[in-house]
């Protein structure tokens, strides 16, 4: 579900005809040196292709036009190796509706002092350059991705890969399809939001299908693959019975391999690539997916609770910035007020992703006591430590935001015996009184995705490209 290999980077660099063939000639050599080191580099997610040297603005406005029709091409990105004048570049930054990166960099990382002269300073005018080229994004409110520095540095690559991630979930966000099974949970208000305007701004497709209409999936699923699932899973996770009789362990864990398997073949018969489930609306199935839910988010589909198909979407797309690493739904649970202890312990009865598990999950079957069904399977396991964002979407009625603060996450201090799920302890870097009023006076929301794979900078990076406001609380 997060396998994105097809993609590709278009370089392009900027120059003009004054120069000469010459200066011209050795401007698409070192671009193609660039490119060919970078990817040889292995710190780049996805290859880049060198495309063509800028020099008018037809063959620009005609490369632009290019990427925007090759499905394959996830973002642009540009460099000024000499003086590239600006209005070259307008019509095609207009017209591009891929992500831009302007990569401000310099074929060497020095001053040749010995050697410098005039020729040397016609071809290597990047510091001339970029400003120019800069000034036109900016007064086209292109809201491109800038990195400075030497191509050849570790960091600058590592943060052109981080920007690729975010440029390939971007391009993927249109194509991002959640089912939610019900409406969402009655009479909250957070969770709702527009489904129009999402797909409008965010390229979110949300259908309703009823609890009904996957009540039949479950009920088509052959016996014998979820009798095969039940062995193979044994491989993954340790099943623990606990004080269920053997049969009922077994019966209500391969009901829930059985919630899987259907829900898994509902989405990808319609080409959804996340869903929700509401616990008040139940009608037809023996249990609330749990394991089932978490499996598949394990998978890389998005999910949350309660029919909150912003937050469902939100995860899916974390998940493909992050390659599915330590990504997922989640929910404030409760709370540590005690000085020295501060933390936020997170989980949401059920479904809480094992991608973010630091110890092997148990596969246990305890009572939920809320939704008035039959004892659902799950798997319990403890979260693990880091650094990681917390972030959820919010619809204000006139603007989506982007919220999120910087959180370290931790284990939970001690054990909880009667309280049989998964649990992620984390700390607001800022402080839980402060990060807690932070989120309380934007209208955060409950629900949130919380990853140990993706950083500020790229939430950032993704508001930009989608044009949303971003509160990064600090």
């Amino acid at each position: 579900m997060t396998d994105m290999e097809n993609y590709k980077f278009w370089f392009v660099t900027g120059s003009q005809f004054l120069y000469g063939p010459e200066v011209l000639n050795q401007v698409e050599a070192d671009s193609r040196k660039i490119v060919d080191k970078l990817n040889a580099s292995h710190a780049l997610p996805y290859p880049i292709e060198f495309k063509t040297v800028g020099v008018t603005a037809d063959n620009i406005t005609a490369t632009m036009k290019a990427a925007n029709y090759d499905d394959t091409v996830a973002g642009v990105i540009t460099w000024a190796h000499t003086f590239s004048p600006a209005k070259n570049w307008i019509r095609g930054t207009q017209l591009l509706n891929k992500p831009l990166l302007h990569l401000a960099t310099q074929m060497l990382n020095t001053i040749p002092y010995d050697t410098i002269n005039f020729d040397y300073m016609n071809l290597n005018q990047s510091a001339h350059g970029d400003r120019e080229y800069a000034f036109i994004n900016a007064r086209l409110r292109k809201h491109n991705k800038i990195i400075f520095g030497h191509w050849g540095d570790a960091a600058i690559q590592a943060q052109i890969g981080k920007w690729m991630d975010v440029a390939v979930a971007y391009n993927e966000s249109f194509k991002i399809k959640i089912v939610t099974f019900a409406d969402k949970m009655r009479n909250v208000a957070v969770t709702d939001g527009d489904k129009i305007e999402a797909q409008i701004k965010l390229g979110w497709t949300v259908d309703y299908w009823g609890v009904g209409d996957l009540v039949a999936y479950v009920e088509a699923v052959d016996q014998a693959d979820v009798d095969q699932l039940y062995v193979t899973l044994q491989d993954r996770y340790d099943y623990v019975q606990g004080q269920n009789s053997s049969d009922k362990f077994e019966h209500n864990v391969k009901y829930q391999l059985r919630e899987y398997l259907a829900l898994k073949q509902f989405m990808d018969d319609k080409g959804y690539s996340g869903f929700t489930t509401n616990f008040e609306d139940l009608v037809g199935l023996e249990q609330l997916p749990g394991l089932a839910v978490q499996l598949l988010m394990a998978e890389g589909y998005g999910f949350a609770g309660e029919g909150d198909w912003k937050t469902a979407a939100l995860t899916r797309l974390l998940k493909i910035v992050s390659h599915n690493q330590a990504t997922a739904f989640m929910e404030d649970y409760t709370l540590d007020l005690r000085p020295g202890h501060e933390a936020i312990l997170g989980s949401h009865m059920l479904e809480v992703d094992p991608t973010i598990a630091s110890d092997k999950p148990r596969v246990e079957v305890h009572p939920l006591d809320i939704g008035g069904k039959y004892d659902p399977a799950r798997l319990v396991f403890t979260g693990r430590t880091g650094d990681a964002v917390d972030v959820t979407l919010a619809d204000y009625g006139d603007e989506f935001k982007l919220i999120s603060y910087d959180v370290t996450g931790n284990k939970p201090e001690a054990e909880t015996p009667f309280l049989p799920v998964a649990k992620q302890l984390w700390t607001p870097k800022i402080g839980l009184k402060h990060g807690a009023e932070g989120w309380l006076t934007v209208g955060g929301g409950h629900h949130t995705t919380l990853s140990f794979g993706v950083d500020a900078e790229q939430l950032a990076d993704l508001a930009a490209m989608f044009e949303l406001t971003y509160v990064d609380i600090k």
